[in-house]
């Protein structure tokens, strides 16, 4: 009865990282841009060594693969929310310094005039260094990415000043993996850069598009891996019953 308690114990072990994975995608429904990942998926090993010949081993094996599908697009109306097209994603230099990217397009201007993003990650230009927009200006973006900035002081006729172009790149070609921030990175290659598919990247100005995590969907799928592990905790109990009863029947026949 030893090889199903352990059986259990291991599969209740390695399912967290499955209950995990899904616990996030349920706290980033809201997040904007949000992608989750590909499913984990549980393998089975023979576990080695005297003794173990009838067990074997569940093992969690997960892939962090982002899942590109696009989300909801809604109309924000509000001047620094950009909306990635298609599968182009933002480049970012996140806190320690490193190339990210990104779909999430709710930018904001920080004390120094530096566009970034709501989590303090900075917007890159074409030339890889941080977008800067003049103290007072009004910011606004155009499909291919650029940004202008207009003098709001000036008569209503001011042209506005081409600033920078954000840093867009096509993510078709390639296989992305979430950073412990919560960026993308080219699976296995941190901090290097997408290569340039010569597609046209765009975006879209003044909206923001939602996760493309299904909350009822995730919900079910939650619940599922509660069934799963009670059902593992039951089959814990019961082993333990039927020693106890088996050890009860050897002591009365003695």
């Amino acid at each position: 009865m030893d090889r199903l308690a352990f059986n259990a114990a291991a599969a209740i072990n390695e399912g967290r990282t499955a209950r995990q994975m899904t616990t996030n995608e349920l706290a980033n429904v809201a997040t904007p841009g949000f992608k989750r990942s590909f499913e984990a998926a549980m393998l089975t090993l023979k576990v080695q060594g005297a003794g173990f010949e009838s067990r074997l081993q569940p093992q969690a094996f997960s892939t962090d693969n982002i899942n590109m599908r696009p989300g909801v697009i809604v109309k924000t109306g509000r001047a620094l929310d950009v909306a990635m097209d298609e599968q182009a994603v933002m480049g970012v230099t996140a806190t320690n310094g490193e190339l990210g990217f990104t779909r999430r397009g709710d930018l904001r201007l920080n004390g120094k005039g530096v566009l970034e993003l709501s989590n303090g990650a900075i917007v890159r230009g074409r030339s890889g260094g941080p977008i800067t927009i003049p103290a007072g200006f009004l910011v606004s973006f155009s499909k291919d990415g650029s940004v202008y900035a207009t003098n709001p002081g000036q008569a209503d006729n001011a042209q506005p000043v081409l600033i920078d172009r954000i840093l867009l790149r096509d993510a078709s070609q390639v296989s992305l993996e979430r950073r412990t921030d919560g960026l993308y990175q080219i699976t296995g290659k941190p901090n290097e850069d997408i290569p340039d598919t010569n597609k046209l990247t765009t975006l879209s100005p003044e909206t923001l598009e939602g996760s493309n995590v299904n909350a009822m969907e995730v919900m079910v799928k939650l619940m599922d891996q509660a069934r799963s592990f009670e059902m593992q905790v039951n089959v814990i109990k019961q082993s333990k019953d039927t020693d106890e009863a088996g050890a009860s029947m050897m002591r009365a026949n003695a």
